[in-house]
């Protein structure tokens, strides 16, 4: 029977630099997707690569004194060896200077033109260097980039531009029609909402102000900009043609079954994208999914910090299948997953070593010491085994279930879910009390029977997303791992009479935090001394001085405006982390005779004990909101140091709570 093709795609890393734990994040779980898939019998495809043109990878070769090639090549190389340290199974790794991609690009680029789908303008507008995007003053009314918020440049050029306008209505009838088109469900809300139903301006294809790019063939002086560049690897990879007849790839597995991506660029890939297909007149792919962000302890990653976290780095200090297992676990579906060194020896300890490792130990030790290696099921079953039967089977059906839906992370949890039932089983029936009792001896062996199978249901279940550890418990178990269609119920993975290894592996030691943090102390100052090189500096970190940027106000208000505000202080009396977010905290805040309870985004910078018993400055009378959940009825003052750390703005003095600030 010929397997079904399913196709996949991560974005294309952009080559301006090494990747960090948050980039990788997107291969490692584009790879468990492919693994999974391949696991239910399908025929996959997996695609990933970089790209490499823009003024941002000009400007940045120009500093190194290189060629823009040169500097491509390094770091396409540096990403491609990241990748395949965390052992991902693409199967073509793609490069926007790849000759049969470029040439594509300029035949798509003529054809869009030829068709009247691409014009020639003149830009002005807002520029975002490095997001590479344009914007109109109304959309950026205070000058700062709406992505990333870094300030906007101006910029005035010749350009050529795409017409989205003629298909925003079919796209916007797609999405209506294909609810699974855009996922997570908040990403669809929000790209109806804010962008396509608002009406969205023809976009910017091409550009003159650089020159590292694809060369529009017909207009010399205008290379290709970005998005008809880096978009089309989706379907340059597969051996699209566009004047001639594809290659079969294209023909197999287009349309894409899931594009992958960081929510940051849903945009390009729900607006962008799809209108070019339809211009194209390209199916367009089944589904999009927006993954969210994998954040370094609630704030941004910084070499000058000295806080990036970089996946080589962690595959030395922990090995690859925990790096791989952390940022799956830890990631939800929807809201973003947070990461800090502290928190991957936490879980590597609990999970991993204990709930995992000692679990695979003690049973195959047991096997060892009481029945010479040897597993049997000897059919002396009781009540309690049924339990871990219904869990090892249950836990199948659940996994394929999350993982239908990409929620990831979700189904991580029910294999580990049936590791822990397995250590539940051990302790509710004692083995090592039935090797005392000469006529529990079949119990014993059913029971390390059962032990056995579970496991290997559990490991042949974590194949896609910790390959290396699976394929080690298989090998102690001397069993082999098992695809869906084989995983039919309880009792077809260890055979009767299956020999177990006479020495187990322990798969993961228990760490000590302590060490670890001194060597991740060591990777940190690296990265700093590194980051001053880079700015040319000398001198220790703490006496490396920047200039201050400018300071960007908001739009002039008349007084009578601002007196509507009330200001007064208030006095914390109690104070609680809120328990859907990792950034919030909520205040019940005494101001005067009055208490007001206020949620604030406090919670990397203070601990809610720190906050009870602080005088604060308060806003007053804003309108209530709701912030994950909680009701907020006012607001505390606060400010950012240089390295973004939260400061409370408090009286000089001590003053009365309810205090009006004037």
């Amino acid at each position: 029977m010929e397997k079904k093709p399913y196709y996949i795609t991560t974005a294309i890393a952009y080559t301006s630099g090494k990747p960090h734990i948050g980039n990788t994040y997107e291969i490692i779980l584009a790879d468990a997707i492919a693994r999974f898939k391949k696991m239910q019998g399908y025929d996959v495809r997996f695609q990933t690569g970089t790209d490499e043109h823009g003024i941002k990878i000009e400007e940045k070769a120009n500093a190194a004194g290189v060629e823009p090639q040169v500097f491509v090549d390094e770091v396409a190389g540096e990403i491609k060896r990241i990748w395949d340290l965390m052992n991902t199974s693409y199967d073509r790794f793609i490069r926007t200077t790849d000759e049969d991609h470029m040439k594509v690009v300029q035949k798509i680029f003529k054809k869009l033109y030829d068709q009247g789908d691409i014009y020639k303008s003149n830009y002005e507008g807002l520029y975002c260097v490095p997001d590479e995007s344009f914007f109109t003053p109304s959309q950026a009314p205070d000058g700062l980039c709406p992505e990333c918020g870094r300030p906007l440049v101006k910029a005035n050029e010749e350009a050529y531009f795409f017409k989205l306008s003629n298909y925003t209505d079919r796209l916007i009838k797609h999405i209506e029609e294909h609810p699974e088109f855009i996922q997570p469900e908040s990403r669809k809300k929000e790209m109806l909402n804010n962008f396509l139903l608002p009406g969205v301006q023809d976009l910017c294809v091409s550009r003159t102000s650089f020159k590292w790019g694809i060369p529009v063939d017909f207009d010399p002086k205008h290379v290709v900009y970005v998005w008809i560049d880096a978009l089309s690897n989706y379907i340059t990879g597969l051996g699209y043609k566009l004047d001639e007849e594809a290659d079969e790839l294209f023909k197999k597995y287009w349309p894409a079954d899931v594009h992958l991506i960081g929510k940051d660029i849903l945009r390009f890939h729900t607006i962008y994208w799809p209108c070019m297909l339809m211009a194209l007149g390209v199916e367009l792919p089944k589904q999009v999914f927006g993954h969210p962000w994998l954040i370094q302890g609630g704030e941004k990653m910084s070499k000058s910090r000295g806080n990036v976290i970089y996946a080589d780095d962690m595959a030395s200090l922990f090995g690859v299948d925990a790096v791989r297992y952390f940022v799956l676990h830890e990631t939800p579906f929807e809201s973003d997953g947070n990461i800090t060194w502290e928190l991957v020896v936490e879980r590597f300890n609990s999970d991993l070593a204990n709930t995992l490792g000692n679990l695979v130990n003690r049973t195959l030790s047991m096997t060892n010491k009481y029945f010479g290696g040897i597993v049997e099921d000897k059919g002396a079953a009781e009540d309690v085994d049924q339990e871990l039967k219904d869990t090892a089977y249950g836990a199948v059906e659940k996994t394929q279930k999350a993982m239908d839906t990409l929620h990831v992370a979700d189904a991580i949890t029910e294999i580990f879910n049936l590791f822990k039932r397995c250590n539940k089983y051990i302790d509710e029936t004692l083995p090592w009390a039935l090797a005392k009792d000469p006529e529990k001896q079949d119990r014993l062996a059913t029971v390390l029977y059962n032990l056995s199978e579970a496991i290997m249901t559990g490991a042949s279940l974590l194949k896609p997303f910790m390959p290396e550890t699976a394929e080690k418990i298989a090998a102690q178990f001397n069993s082999e791992l098992k695809d869906f269609e084989a995983l039919t119920g309880f009792g077809v993975l260890v055979a009767d009479g299956t020999k177990v290894t006479e020495k187990p592996e322990i798969l993961f030691g228990r760490l000590d935090e302590k060490e670890i943090m001194a060597k991740v102390e060591v990777i940190q100052e690296a990265q700093r001394q590194e980051a001053l090189k880079e700015a040319g500096g000398e001198a220790e970190a703490e006496e490396e001085k920047a200039e201050e940027p400018a300071l960007t106000h908001k739009p002039e208000i008349e007084y009578d405006v601002f007196d509507q505000c009330e200001f007064r202080i208030g006095e914390v009396i109690q104070c609680e982390a809120v328990p859907k977010s990792k950034k919030l905290l909520v205040s019940q805040v005494k101001i005067g005779p009055e208490v007001k309870q206020i949620v604030s985004g406090i919670h990397a910078s203070y601990e809610p004990e720190e906050m009870v018993g602080k005088k604060v400055m308060v806003v007053v009378n804003l309108k209530p909101a709701t912030l994950a959940g909680v009701k907020s009825e006012g607001m505390i003052l606060c400010t950012e140091d240089a390295d973004g750390k939260i400061i409370l703005m408090t009286p000089e003095k001590d003053a009365p709570s309810g205090s009006e600030i004037s």
